[in-house]
């Protein structure tokens, strides 16, 4: 198994994990719309976002995680935030998710982030455990909001 960052030639790999992951959270898949923002903010001379992949012995796409930065004002530093991860249902337990998260790790270490950010569902006690087990902590004190636009 290796990480790779996303590539033209593997988008299509990665959109079809990002739809694996809207039906593993019963969301909607995105759009054709969608996708296409998506490529173009991948690719573009300013990418908006980095992905990586990751890759069984065999080649074949079975995780992915996405992630950017924002800012944090105290700290005076930039905050790495990872906006998803995930690995397929048959991929699970094979040093996949981890890979990937300390590929996000490393490069927000390596941009001078102050810290790494990222948001669980309640009910994905999977993933909770899986963040726990790597140090990380719960902060029940932050509630989410949000505008849709």
């Amino acid at each position: 198994m290796r990480v790779v960052s996303l590539t033209p030639e593997r988008f299509d790999d990665f959109i079809a994990l990002v739809c694996a992951l809207a039906d593993y959270e019963n969301l909607d898949r995105p759009s054709i719309d969608a996708i296409e923002r998506l490529r173009a903010d991948a690719f573009s001379e300013h990418p908006r976002y980095w992905s990586f992949l990751a890759l069984n012995d065999a080649n074949e796409a079975i995780g992915y995680a996405i992630c950017f930065e924002t800012y944090s004002s105290f700290l005076a530093k930039p905050t790495m935030y990872l906006e998803d991860i995930f690995v397929r249902d048959d991929a699970r337990t094979r040093g996949a998710g981890s890979a990937l998260f300390s590929t996000v790790v490393e490069l927000g270490r390596s941009r001078g982030c102050g810290r790494v950010d990222w948001q669980v569902l309640d009910w994905n006690t999977l993933a909770r455990e899986f963040y726990r087990a790597r140090g990380a902590e719960e902060m029940s004190q932050w509630m989410l909001y949000r505008i849709t636009l």
